[in-house]
């Protein structure tokens, strides 16, 4: 049978991207059918806008730090030129990423995709026909079933917000709740974070998630634990939150930040045979569905790995090579790191210090303080600690740190612990001084 493609991916983010690319130039006839903004998520609503607003939190914090240091004065955050410089370089993505798209010759079709068969989708009413289909659809905000939920916002409102109001309430202690509490109390507003549990980041070494709450508290973020909502109303002077144990609270504006849910519960995948899960779809070790030809990659696939862009560019790699001829082999993921953009940051890779600490006679664990280096304390960082895990044979499988350069550090530890390099090799490699790596270099 001949199809009018051989390869159609469902979505445009970074699950579809670092594959469909590299196909089109080695001559593969593909097409891209996308019913929102071109890449994705991450390029538009989440992540790239994420960081923008971030970075004078980054700043101000630097700044604060070198007070009596050197350094006078501190940094206000206009919100409303911020928000109009996230605009200026987060709203041309769309386009961008389109026209690159059409450039390596790739379709791109803009409507909504449903399955008509294991070869076949509809798009806007179209057939259009592929050998092979992936599903790349990434997740969405997930909302809570409460009355009033009308009242509430998701990540992608409040990442666009013009005005940064008075008093922000998060529904949630994950990664969106604490980003976002921290870029909203460094931007003036008076935040209140309300979780059902005591918890927050739960995937991160809880000894520093406790100093980042702790840091924030200070800040006068207010943590409510222990909470279930029950519901939001509309006010004269603005929204009440209603929950278990007495809860009564007014508020300017809700967050829910609950967490996210899989985009593919609207594609009809019953017509192709496709199982799902309320988790995702399922897929085998070459990241295929129960039906053949039809794959998924990034965060739409049921699976423990972290929901991260570059574990969906490093399946979209994945199926490139495979789709090429270039690879048969299952796919294999590498140490993966992640990061939690709090003020300072957590980042960690490899094994996570909880199992470490579970595990003692697998693992040995090093830990610094890192206000014993003269190179940290250049900024002043009054908290900075990293952890090394090292396995039985002395190799490193394991990182984790809290401090501002926390991204740079983790970015250090990923090659080493990938490759399994023992303490005698990393210590043959050669940093400038001074640097991150270098004095991290110290410590193994």
């Amino acid at each position: 049978m001949a199809f009018d493609y051989d390869v159609l991916y469902i979505g445009s983010g970074q699950a579809t991207w670092n594959g469909a690319v590299p196909l089109a130039k080695q001559g593969l006839k593909l097409a891209v059918a996308e019913e929102a903004l071109f890449g994705g998520v991450c390029s538009n609503y989440g992540c790239n806008a994420k960081i923008v607003l971030d970075h004078p939190v980054e700043l101000a914090r630097q700044v604060e730090a070198m007070q009596d240091r050197g350094v006078e004065g501190s940094i206000f955050i206009n919100w409303s030129d911020l928000m109009a410089h996230k605009h200026e370089l987060i709203d041309p993505q769309s386009h961008h990423n389109e026209v690159r798209l059409t450039k390596e010759g790739i379709t791109v079709f803009k409507g909504h995709a449903d399955f008509v068969d294991a070869h076949t989708v509809s798009i806007n009413g179209k057939m259009v026909t592929a050998d092979k289909i992936v599903i790349a659809t990434g997740q969405r905000p997930y909302r809570l079933d409460i009355p009033g939920s009308e009242f509430v916002h998701d990540s992608t409102d409040f990442l666009s917000i013009a005005d940064m109001p008075e008093h922000v309430t998060i529904f949630g202690g994950g990664y969106i709740a604490m980003e976002f509490a921290t870029i909203a109390n460094a931007a003036g507003a008076k935040v209140d974070i309300i979780t059902r549990s005591d918890k927050y980041l739960r995937s991160f070494p809880q000894q520093y998630v406790t100093r980042v709450v702790a840091d924030l508290k200070r800040r006068g973020v207010r943590f409510i634990p222990n909470q279930t909502i029950e519901s939001v109303e509309e006010t004269v002077d603005g929204f009440q939150v209603k929950g278990q144990n007495d809860l009564l609270l007014e508020t300017d504006y809700i967050i829910d930040a609950t967490g996210r849910q899989p985009n593919h519960d609207y594609l009809n995948l019953e017509a192709a045979g496709v199982e799902s899960t309320d988790r995702g779809i399922p897929v085998n070790d070459h990241l295929q569905t129960n039906v053949a030809n039809i794959y998924a990659a990034g965060d739409v696939v049921d699976h423990a790995l972290p929901k991260t862009t570059p574990v969906a560019a490093f399946d979209s790699r994945y199926l490139a090579s495979q789709f090429s001829g270039d690879s048969t082999e299952p796919i294999d993921y590498p140490a993966i790191s992640t990061v939690v953009f709090t003020s300072p940051r957590i980042a960690q890779v490899g094994v996570s210090v909880a199992e470490a600490e579970a595990n003692p006679e697998k693992y040995q664990i090093t830990n610094v303080d890192y206000q014993s280096d003269w190179f940290r304390q250049v900024g002043n960082e009054t908290e900075a600690y990293l952890t090394l895990i090292f396995n039985q044979e002395h190799v490193l499988v394991g990182a984790a740190e809290m401090s501002h350069e926390a991204v740079n550090s983790m970015n250090t530890f990923v090659p080493m612990i990938e490759m399994g390099l023992t303490q005698k090799q990393l210590q043959r490699f050669i940093y400038l001084f001074p640097s991150i790596e270098y004095t991290g270099q110290r410590r193994l």
